[in-house]
């Protein structure tokens, strides 16, 4: 049955929900701006729990998406995004009020499950709420909210990271979720909610243990060594969780997902895509502010807004890849050379390079970004049952900040093997920037011509027996 809501998103939501998109993803960067105020502040927090409290938002954000984004399909979107603002919030205000760094780890975990229930449920809306015709704009503009995020984070967070105390990141957080709240509530509609939506506990639990045990690896490898025990056990717990969750899926009769949509060429493609895109792009987030501050100099401030012109792209590009959805292929793959190429091509900045030859690179890279981003998010939603948009959007959003967390996680270990900053700072995005290369070269083969929106696959009961049917088994 379509959506009582279909035809009706008008301009207003959509920018209201991609203002939610901006902010929950801008929490992910905002605070490594404020690590060298929060190591000296009254908090007091030791090496250990200063990376916590950066990677506690990043851990919980991805290890919920996927039951948060079924929670939203299934009891209704619109409540699950009004619900994700108030955690939002509610975590912010905890870790405004810290005493300690446990308080402050806590209330990024609090606001990293907020952000978790916002994403998924601002891409279902959209997906739902607009025609046929409005689609592929909408979800290139979520793209653009999403990618403008990591900028907004890291021009927010400089900013503050200069003028005001660290606290003043999580107060201002309070009101503006609040607002935001209260925008969504006039204006976001209600789509209908799909009773053939699984939530699934045991799959939920073994999916999310997994992809927490995964991400707890990937973030503490550069600490640890990807060798070391406790990385390694990581890794293993992950896997055996995962692989659980996929055996558990295969038999139950409503599982969280079926992980036979992955038989889809086109979901496998741009999930990988969607990782790499983001591989690359928080490696640059991550040396781009050292760059800039310990190398050219730059205050905190200067150094969040000298990666203003890695929007440009992102701004331009998107509606004009949109008028192309039909024919992705061009655009994944080529959105991603670029990205790679810009990264080879800013792996040569060092002291004596003028910002605006820096400045061309990250044009480069902008543009890559803009190109791929919605077809890759896109890939990803319309490999799923359009009552399953919320899911689609948490494997999508899981995908980028697993590749996010690894970006930051192999730059980190690649620069700690050199003796210098400039040197390291080659070596790792070069090293970033040719596999984005390879990812490109997989990702345009995996985007065959073919259809982009009907699902990878569809659940039928008949006659008492779940069946699934593949509509595209490697043929898009």
């Amino acid at each position: 049955m379509p959506s009582p809501a279909r035809n009706q998103l008008k301009r207003p939501a959509e920018l209201t929900l991609c203002a939610c998109v901006v902010v929950a993803q801008s929490m992910v960067a905002a605070i490594n701006l404020l690590i060298p105020q929060l190591s000296s502040s009254s908090v007091h927090p030791s090496g250990s729990q200063l990376l916590w409290t950066v990677d506690a938002y990043v851990i919980v954000f991805a290890g919920l998406l996927i039951p948060a984004g079924a929670i939203g399909d299934r009891y209704g979107r619109k409540g699950a995004l009004l619900c994700g603002l108030g955690l939002f919030a509610l975590g912010a205000l905890v870790s405004a009020l810290a005493a300690g760094p446990v308080q402050l780890i806590a209330g990024r975990g609090v606001s990293g499950a907020g952000a978790a229930l916002i994403m998924p449920a601002t891409m279902s809306i959209l997906v739902r709420a607009s025609s046929p015709e409005q689609r592929p704009r909408a979800i290139a503009s979520w793209a653009l909210a999403a990618g403008l995020g990591g900028f907004a984070g890291n021009a927010f967070g400089g900013l503050i990271g200069q003028y005001l105390p660290w606290r003043a990141l999580f107060w201002l957080m309070v009101p503006l979720a609040a607002l935001l709240a209260l925008a969504v509530a006039r204006t976001a509609p209600r789509t209908e909610t799909s009773a053939d939506a699984a939530i699934d506990p045991l799959g939920a639990v073994l999916l999310t243990g997994g992809l927490f045990a995964v991400l707890f690896g990937i973030i503490e490898s550069p600490m640890y060594g990807w060798t070391s025990p406790r990385i390694l056990f990581a890794f293993a717990l992950g896997a055996a969780l995962i692989g659980a969750f996929v055996a558990h899926a295969l038999r139950s009769r409503s599982p969280l997902f079926d992980p036979r949509v992955f038989r889809s060429r086109r979901l496998r493609a741009a999930s990988l895509g969607t990782a790499a895109s983001f591989f690359g792009l928080f490696a640059l987030f991550y040396v781009n502010s050292q760059y800039l501050q310990y190398v050219k100099g730059y205050g905190a401030a200067r150094a969040g807004l000298a990666i203003l012109p890695l929007t440009v792209g992102m701004v331009l590009i998107p509606r004009i890849a949109a008028r192309h959805s039909k024919r992705p292929r061009p655009l994944v793959g080529g959105g991603l050379l670029l990205i790679g190429l810009g990264l080879l091509g800013a792996s040569t900045a060092d002291a004596g390079t003028p910002y605006a030859a820096y400045a061309c690179w990250l044009l480069v890279i902008s543009a890559g970004a803009g190109m791929c981003m919605p077809a890759l998010t896109l890939g990803v939603v319309s490999s799923l049952p359009p009552h399953q948009a919320g899911l689609g959007s948490g494997l999508g959003t899981s995908a980028r900040e697993i590749g996010a967390a690894l970006g930051v996680a192999v730059t980190g270990t690649v620069m700690a093997s050199h003796p210098g900053f400039a040197s390291g700072m080659e070596a790792a995005l070069r090293t970033v920037g040719l596999v984005v290369v390879a990812a490109a070269v997989f990702v345009t083969i995996g985007h065959r011509a073919g259809r982009t929106s009907p699902p990878a696959a569809e659940r039928t009961a008949a006659g008492g027996e779940v069946k699934v049917r593949a509509y595209d088994r490697g043929r898009t």
